[in-house]
């Protein structure tokens, strides 16, 4: 039985994550001015192995089994990671930031319906509403008023949801039977291996060495990849997919905060009103309110 007290420590960590990947998104958007997507994918995923290689090279050898299952995990999150980032990047060339951001968030929604299909672990109700309050929001927050169509570069950012979606699913179903070191090393690792391969023919590679490029480089590196997926592998131990997915939707919030913060960047009515539906989404399952009962693990 896990106590509230590891779970609240588990999701706290959750929440800072989905903090750091937002407040990013400005530094990464600058950043991709002066070098190509996937090589710069390569540069934050490669450094970030590297830090986790060294910080946890004497943590690194396990016994067989563990060992198996530890990198058995981290090959599948990590070709779930590349995949989510390539068709990601793929289908910005033929869509809209904001309707890619979209897209992307419904792995909220897609999680506890995939671990109900793949786990056979169907979905409680106080998750069901709030994932169904939280992806409202994020169409509010993150979509401009008017009709909303389906197009090329839409479909493969789906395809970049599911994909971070059964990322979450994997961690869900493996990590706490895997060594943590290992796993955030290894996941990273074929992250980074994956998009050293593809860079160089997916895209035109382009790079010009600047303050700009070093710094967001070690910020995503350090903080939001090393530092962030180590606090996933760690916090999925103690906490349900569905859950994880949808404290991640807090991420667009704390990057339309930053935004404006940072840049002045107008939030309107409706991105307000967005915000606060994401939050109530989370709060509706973390309060458990009308005595609904919460998930096993949660």
């Amino acid at each position: 039985m896990i106590s509230l007290s590891l779970r609240g420590r588990a999701e706290a960590g959750l929440v800072s994550v989905a903090l750091i990947w937002g407040s990013t998104f400005i530094i990464v958007k600058d950043a991709l001015d002066e070098v190509s997507t996937l090589l710069f994918l390569a540069l934050r995923f490669s450094l970030a192995t590297g830090a986790l290689a060294l910080l946890f090279r004497g943590k690194l050898s396990v016994e067989p089994e563990r060992r198996r299952i530890t990198l058995k995990t981290g090959f599948l999150a990590g070709c779930c990671l590349f995949t989510g980032y390539f068709f990601q990047t793929l289908g910005l060339r033929y869509t809209t930031p904001s309707k890619s951001a979209f897209i992307t968030g419904l792995s909220v929604l897609l999680v506890p319906f995939l671990a109900a299909l793949v786990y056979r672990k169907a979905p409680l109700v106080p998750e069901v509403v709030g994932v169904a309050v939280a992806t409202v929001g994020l169409g509010l927050l993150t979509l401009p008023p008017g009709r909303f169509s389906l197009g090329y570069g839409d479909s493969l950012t789906l395809a970049c949801a599911v994909a971070f979606a059964f990322h979450i699913l994997v961690l869900a179903r493996w990590s706490s039977r895997s060594s943590i070191e290992l796993l955030s090393v290894s996941q990273i690792g074929v992250t980074a291996l994956l998009s050293l391969v593809v860079f160089g023919w997916a895209e035109t590679p382009s790079f010009s060495w600047s303050g700009k490029v070093l710094g967001a480089v070690l910020i995503t590196g350090l903080l939001a990849t090393a530092l962030a997926f180590t606090i996933q592998v760690w916090a999925q131990r103690h906490t349900s997919a569905t859950r994880t997915a949808l404290i991640f939707a807090i991420e667009p919030v704390s990057a339309a905060a930053t935004s404006y913060a940072v840049t002045g960047e107008a939030l309107t009515g409706r991105n307000l009103a967005g915000a606060v539906l994401i939050l109530a989404g989370v709060l509706l399952v973390e309060l458990k309110p009308f005595g609904l009962r919460s998930h096993p693990l949660g």
